[in-house]
């Protein structure tokens, strides 16, 4: 009788004790790496803010999403590695970052004068040919789940680019990519690859002559400081897609995973909202400094850039595809 007795206590001790480790398990958040290269207070830094905030609350704390700006985490060319070995589970790198893994389709976002508006940019980011975009990073291990802008780019340096003869000899700074360098080299720049968080202290020491940026980057990054011209050309576009691990994505939670879809939808509603507002912003705010002289383009400089640009889109369709260049193309007239 004792003998029963004792068994059936312990018994009870196990049924308690596993039910507390099971309880503690389901307990433990979902944690989501989420790492980035830029300032916090730029619009992708927002925006990241606000889908922690948006995914801790629509999942009750299930799951704690640990932001890493600035390259706190890593470099430009490691995050996707990173990704891809499940180090980080989510990134918004900028779109020139997919050529090199092997998805040259994303590098028609790079080309010069390829949108000629934020309408016809958002019918391909948000129509067909985005979604077949983002399709294309499922083999590599990566889940696309939203583009994120950060507008239209200018040209910086320590002379003025009114004219493309002006970049003659100039050692501007790229992301590397294939289609910046053949457009820096088409205004007769020399185009230099370095990591974003690199950029300013290269800019102070003359390691780079210049760089392209939307102004959000180049005032949060306090380049603008050490660079005493811009040019307003918007001659190109800077934007971004937001990963995450595949592996990890798909092992989610089925009611998980849609929070946090929803999450996502909601904090890229609020990036594009103020993506354009911070980049004006920060125009006025460089300005302000007094240190930089501010050039817009006359209209017969502009097409000057643009007779000088626009080539590169011909000499481009090989590698990203004549098909995809002209499919933007007829999103952009529509």
């Amino acid at each position: 009788m004792q003998l029963k007795t004792l068994v059936v206590a312990l018994a009870a001790v196990v049924s308690i004790s596993i039910s507390i480790s099971t309880s503690a398990f389901a307990q433990t958040p979902i944690v989501i790496k989420f790492s980035h290269v830029v300032a916090t207070d730029t619009p992708k830094g927002q925006a990241a803010e606000r889908f922690k905030q948006l995914a801790e609350k629509a999942t009750n704390g299930r799951v704690k999403v640990e932001l890493y700006p600035n390259s706190q985490l890593y470099k430009d060319k490691e995050e996707l590695e990173a990704l891809q070995l499940g180090a980080v589970q989510m990134l918004a790198p900028s779109l020139a970052k997919f050529g090199p893994l092997g998805a040259k389709e994303f590098e028609a976002f790079d080309l010069p004068y390829i949108f000629p508006s934020k309408a016809a940019l958002s019918a391909v980011t948000e129509g067909p040919i985005g979604k077949g975009m983002l399709a294309k990073l499922e083999p590599k291990g990566i889940t696309g789940l939203a583009f994120w802008d950060n507008g239209f780019k200018v040209m910086s340096a320590n002379k003025p680019m009114h004219m493309p003869v002006d970049f003659k000899g100039l050692k501007m700074r790229i992301q590397s990519s294939k289609v910046l360098d053949a457009q820096m080299r088409a205004l007769g720049a020399k185009p230099q690859v370095l990591a974003f968080s690199e950029v300013y202290q290269a800019l102070q020491t003359g390691v780079v002559d210049g760089t392209e940026n939307p102004p959000s980057n180049i005032y949060t990054q306090k380049m603008h400081e050490v660079q005493k011209h811009i040019t307003l050309s918007n001659h190109g576009y800077l934007g971004y897609a937001v990963i995450v691990n595949k592996k990890f994505w798909d092992g989610l939670p089925p009611d998980i995973r849609s929070s946090l879809e929803k999450a996502m939808r909601e904090a890229t509603m609020f990036e594009k909202a103020i993506a354009q507002r911070d980049n004006d912003i920060a125009m006025e705010a460089i300005r302000k400094t007094g240190k930089t002289t501010v050039h817009t383009l006359t209209p017969t400089e502009q097409a000057a850039w643009r007779k000088a640009l626009l080539p590169v889109q011909k000499e481009m369709e090989a590698r990203i595809g004549k098909d995809l260049i002209g499919a933007i193309a007829r999103e952009a007239v529509k």
